[in-house]
């Protein structure tokens, strides 16, 4: 006895039509789209049962039953695609201020005996500072090159 019951809507059917024949869908989002699928209920069918869907589709029986769940829950865009993320999983080390200051140094005047900025002389400023603790080579790199500047 299933606790979820699920009934696609003509235009839920249209939705995993579409997402099952698209070339940029992942292939987890077609398997989802294809358990919901195979336990519709609507117009009359009799929906295959979560064993006989995890085998055929190669997923887990709880997955089945997760996506059933998802979809009375949430309704069919949880229930086969991913949660996007709020935050980034870490948070950027370089902000626009450190950029800024990047930018700013890299303009600025040469040390003395110097006849242009390196990479590492501007990362070692920077750090020096105090705008940031540590900073690589690459990272000052790829905010110049962001930014469409040579040290030339």
């Amino acid at each position: 006895m299933q606790k979820w019951h699920i009934k696609l809507t003509k235009s839920e059917q249209k939705k995993i039509k579409m997402v099952l024949r698209s070339k940029r869908t992942t292939m987890e989002a077609k398997k989802h789209a294809q358990i919901l699928r195979d336990i519709d209920e609507s117009d009359g069918k009799t929906p295959m049962s979560a064993s006989k869907v995890s085998k055929s589709r190669g997923v887990c029986p709880n997955t089945v039953n997760r996506v059933r769940r998802v979809y009375a829950e949430q309704g069919i865009e949880q229930a086969i695609f991913r949660k996007k993320r709020k935050t980034p999983p870490v948070e950027p080390k370089i902000t626009g201020e450190v950029e800024a200051h990047i930018i700013a140094t890299a303009c600025s005047q040469t040390p003395e005996g110097k006849a242009r900025w390196t990479i590492s002389m501007i990362a070692n400023k920077i750090m020096l500072d105090g705008v940031i603790e540590s900073i690589s080579d690459e990272a000052v790199r790829l905010v110049l090159k962001k930014r469409n500047l040579s040290l030339i």
